[in-house]
């Protein structure tokens, strides 16, 4: 069972709690979704570190081209989502809370992009680095979990 209760989600259902029961049947689509992506990953070259070399250094227009069309198909998403108010694959309505702003959102912009230069990778595609046989991944890996449990660790005792 899958129970979700936290009304602050950044999406949420009707109601504040969901519960669900998510079958091994539904868990195998996942991971084969999940490996389709890292497929196309690996072949678009977005986990190469080359290319992400080149695109903080302002010599290759496809690692932004990449996220540029990342962005139109979200921001076409969450259009159609609204407008048609679509629901989930279970029935619950899609509810997307407006976004407030907080300086906090600057200084861990910074880190992101600071830890996204050293490392050479976005946290998106480690998972799909590590399955096309780059293991020093794995401390990268290792970090941003780190980082995530820090953050959840200190949220509340940082300024808003």
């Amino acid at each position: 069972m899958t129970e979700i209760t936290n009304p602050s989600d950044e999406f949420s259902a009707d109601t504040n709690t969901i519960t669900t029961s998510i079958s091994i049947k539904e868990n195998i689509k996942y991971l084969l979704v999940g490996i389709l992506f890292g497929i196309v990953f690996v072949k678009a070259e977005i986990i190469s570190w080359f290319r992400i070399y080149e695109m903080f250094t302002f010599r290759s227009f496809h690692m932004f081209g990449v996220i540029g069309t990342a962005l139109m198909v979200a921001t076409i998403s969450v259009f159609l989502i609204k407008k048609f108010k679509l629901k989930t694959i279970h029935g619950e309505a899609i509810v997307i809370k407006p976004k407030t702003f907080h300086k906090g959102q600057i200084f861990g912009s910074i880190l992101f992009g600071i830890g996204w230069t050293l490392s050479g990778a976005c946290p998106g595609p480690l998972f799909a680095q590590v399955g096309a046989g780059f293991i020093a991944i794995t401390v990268s890996i290792f970090f941003a979990l780190f980082g995530t449990w820090c953050y959840g660790y200190l949220k509340d005792k940082l300024p808003h």
